[in-house]
């Protein structure tokens, strides 16, 4: 049986997210390499896409067909649809033939190259009459070194939109800027993403769909309060006691719950946390590494070059004039 709206939608109530912890979530969330597949398959034939370590994005401009996980029921692909697999996944693009069948169709295997900041295409058939034409962006989805969004997703998420949600102008604009290969064609690319990216998190507030409960940082909506206040101000001295009271929680159950969610202590997420504002400030070459380390709740520069050597391997001096160096080489590259 296929998948469709009907059997993936429940009537169970969904804990959620309160709305100012998820757009704290959705602001700080960082989208990296990026690439992006446009795939053409015309009737009576079979597109396998293999592997990629990362997950991806998927979304139907137009056409119908199915889309087909391992031995999981088919997908079916409306315009519109739109798929987010787990990394690791290949999976098929099917489109009927004359008969509306799926059987004896034409087959085409592809290998996606996982180059960060291209763009591909992958035909099935006639690339001039695609029954289905669909776009897929590769990501990392992260609030760190380690926590990835996507990290412990399992099966995919199903949404389905419509044409006055405007992704297919996003992705399309997405694909428009990896071709062009102007300067900051890629992180346009990736902002790009993240609004659509955005947009699927945006429905966690009303969707019924079980996908809600497969992102580990939103099915505990009073662990995810905690994690959005460490998020949006990490450099302020955060404690176990401190973030116990922001989520509402006893210190045993936070405890269990926090590392249930992200798999690790909170006291070390918010270590990941800071080195990331601290790589961010360092590269921004606006204030001293004093300052940062004091933005980044470190009393002392020694600590902070300590933690920051561990975490990134270069001290903040090094790390800062590696950036300043590949920003001078940008710059020479576009002139």
């Amino acid at each position: 049986m296929n998948v469709s709206k009907r059997t993936i939608l429940t009537q169970r109530p969904i804990a959620r997210i309160a709305a100012p912890e998820l757009d704290r979530l959705m602001t700080t969330l960082d989208i990296s390499y990026l690439m992006l597949t446009e795939c053409l398959i015309s009737s009576g034939n079979r597109l396998q896409i293999g592997a990629v370590d990362m997950p991806g994005m998927h979304y139907n401009l137009s056409g119908s067909g199915r889309l087909v996980v391992g031995e999981m029921p088919p997908i079916e692909l409306s315009p519109h649809t739109l798929v987010i697999l787990p990394p690791g996944r290949p999976f098929r693009l099917e489109a009927a033939n004359s008969r509306g069948q799926f059987t004896n169709l034409t087959h085409v295997d592809y290998k996606a190259q996982l180059e960060p900041g291209t763009q591909q295409r992958f035909v099935a058939g006639d690339a001039n009459t695609p029954e289905i034409v669909l776009i897929c962006g590769y990501f990392k989805a992260s609030y760190g070194s380690s926590i990835d969004v996507f990290d412990r997703m399992n099966d995919p998420i199903v949404e389905f939109f419509t044409a006055k949600d405007r992704l297919e102008q996003k992705l399309k604009d997405a694909v428009a800027e990896l071709i062009s290969q102007e300067v900051g064609s890629g992180a346009m690319s990736a902002a790009l993403m993240k609004q659509v990216l955005v947009s699927v998190l945006r429905r966690s507030l009303a969707s019924q769909n079980l996908w809600v409960e497969r992102f580990s940082i939103l099915k505990d909506p009073q662990v995810a309060r905690a994690f959005a206040d460490m998020v949006a101000r990490p450099g302020s001295p955060h404690t176990v006691l401190t973030l116990c009271h922001t989520s509402g929680l006893s210190r045993s159950a936070f405890m269990v719950r926090f590392r249930e969610a992200f798999g690790a202590s909170p006291m070390a997420v918010l270590r990941q946390l800071r080195m990331r504002h601290a790589g961010a400030l360092l590269e921004a070459d606006t204030f001293s590494i004093d300052q940062i380390a004091g933005a980044c709740g470190y009393a002392s520069r020694s600590s902070f070059f300590r933690a920051f050597q561990k975490s990134a391997g270069s001290d903040p001096s090094h790390f800062r004039a590696a950036a300043r160096q590949r920003f001078r080489d940008t710059l020479k590259s576009s002139a």
